[in-house]
């Protein structure tokens, strides 16, 4: 006999301050896998479950704060929980979230989604066809979800950016981790298995 399911509603629950200002960077890459990242831009909301994130410490040679502060990583050396948005090859913009303390400059950068919430929305800002693979890559999703510049230091508190947890459990030996991807001028820190993604999921980058 075929069993029957009731609908559960998920709770909406902004991650707090607490999540972000830990030590752990790459704990807390492996932990925002399965969370859900919004915007909020003109009035549009646009979500979208995360399944794939990069960490990065100012201690290792992958990272933008490795060699100190400057005009564009300055944000990185703020206490965690605000974005980070850098242009990528002077095309695609990249959003992270800067994580630690003040002055130790760790960020997770966000790699791809699974659209939820604005799909329309998303479509239209990214002039594609279908929603399939829109938000499949770093420079993809900052375009379908309206990220840029403008959001570049803002706190994920906030009602423009934020990252929600729906109550969603990923196991551990859900999560696939390897080398991170176009940071061949590290060297030995290019190495580190610090890319994680959720395991089976269409939209992990390629």
């Amino acid at each position: 006999m075929r069993r029957k399911f009731r609908r559960i509603r998920l709770s909406k629950v902004k991650l707090a301050q607490s999540f972000y200002q830990r030590q752990n960077v790459v704990q807390i890459a492996k932990e925002l896998i399965g969370k859900v990242l919004v915007t909020s831009v003109n009035g549009l909301l646009t979500s979208g479950v995360i399944v794939e994130t990069e960490a990065y410490s100012y201690k290792e040679r992958g990272c933008h704060a490795y060699r100190g502060l400057t005009g564009r990583n300055k944000v990185m050396f703020e206490p965690g929980g605000v974005a980070y948005v850098y242009l990528c090859y002077g095309i695609h913009q990249m959003v992270n979230v800067v994580t630690n303390q003040r002055w130790k400059a760790d960020a997770v950068l966000i790699r791809a989604l699974r659209p939820l919430e604005g799909q329309d929305v998303m479509i239209g800002r990214t002039r594609a066809s279908s929603v399939k693979k829109i938000t499949s890559g770093p420079g993809k999703l900052t375009r379908a979800m309206g990220i840029g510049q403008n959001h570049n230091g803002l706190s994920l508190q906030g009602n423009e950016i934020w990252i929600e947890d729906r109550n969603v459990q990923v196991p551990r030996a859900g999560i696939a981790d390897s080398t991170r991807i176009g940071i061949d001028y590290a060297g030995d820190d290019a190495r580190l298995p610090w890319r994680f993604s959720l395991k089976g999921s269409e939209w992990v980058s390629k």
